[in-house]
């Protein structure tokens, strides 16, 4: 197996952090964003960086999305749909139908 060597990283903040990979995402601004409520709170991070990252950040924005177009961003699985889905149907909506 071979050896993953750890770099220090400093991220714009000033946090320190080391990293393996060329991955630039601060561990503690992640921890930072997390949410305490609305439906982000049950998806994983890299599916809530991917609604974010393409301008979803309502129920109603999410509602506007066919499941098929969240499942093409990058971060997105059918777990997170899943989720997404029941969120919706909470609150009397559903994705767009395609």
């Amino acid at each position: 197996m071979a050896n993953s060597e750890k770099n220090l990283r400093i991220c714009p903040n000033g946090h320190r952090y080391y990293k393996s990979s060329d991955c630039p995402t601060c561990p503690v601004c992640e921890a930072e964003k997390n949410p305490t409520s609305g439906f982000t709170v049950l998806i994983s991070a890299p599916a809530r960086r991917a609604l974010e990252n393409n301008g979803i950040h309502t129920m109603e924005e999410l509602a506007a999305k066919t499941e098929k177009e969240l499942l093409g961003y990058h971060g997105i699985g059918p777990n997170a749909i899943s989720k997404l889905k029941t969120a919706l149907e909470e609150n009397g909506m559903s994705f767009l139908k395609s």
